[in-house]
């Protein structure tokens, strides 16, 4: 493993970090809109939850493209359990990311959800989304063997 491997070792760490901080921003966002719905437009609001979403997918290509090569090049195998629940994890969230958000950004533009339910629901998706990607993180951390 020289310093190539190294280096993939940083992008896949910079990619997870991009991966899970906008989520950040997304709660706070939801706690402006919760509690001092005035501070923020909900137009500005749903642009930074669509950009965030954005940049958590194209993160989420490189941390899974660095994490394939660090696979491929270490000495992991594709069958030690923390990547198979890792995997399994990604896929779910995969799914989460594509739906949860989507669905409210189309019911906002179809007026067909109230401010509170918005908030609600932007803020619920957040902290699934937000746990679903710490577990996976504390999998690729600490690298349990369950099998």
């Amino acid at each position: 493993m020289g310093i190539g491997y190294e280096w993939v070792i940083f992008i896949h760490v910079l990619s997870a970090i991009g991966s899970i901080g906008p989520l950040f921003v997304m709660l706070v966002i939801v706690q402006l809109l919760k509690h001092n719905p005035t501070s923020l437009d909900t137009t500005t609001a749903l642009r930074i939850f669509r950009e965030s979403v954005r940049f958590i997918k194209h993160a989420g290509h490189v941390l899974v493209a660095s994490g394939v090569v660090l696979v491929a090049w270490g000495p992991w195998e594709w069958r030690h359990s923390w990547i198979v629940l890792t995997l399994l994890l990604m896929v779910v969230s995969i799914f989460f990311l594509a739906s949860a958000f989507k669905r409210v950004f189309r019911a906002v533009e179809a007026h067909s959800i109230s401010y509170e339910v918005m908030v609600f629901q932007l803020g619920r998706a957040t902290w699934i989304y937000l746990i679903l990607l710490g577990i996976m993180l504390a999998f690729m951390v600490l690298k349990p063997m369950l099998w």
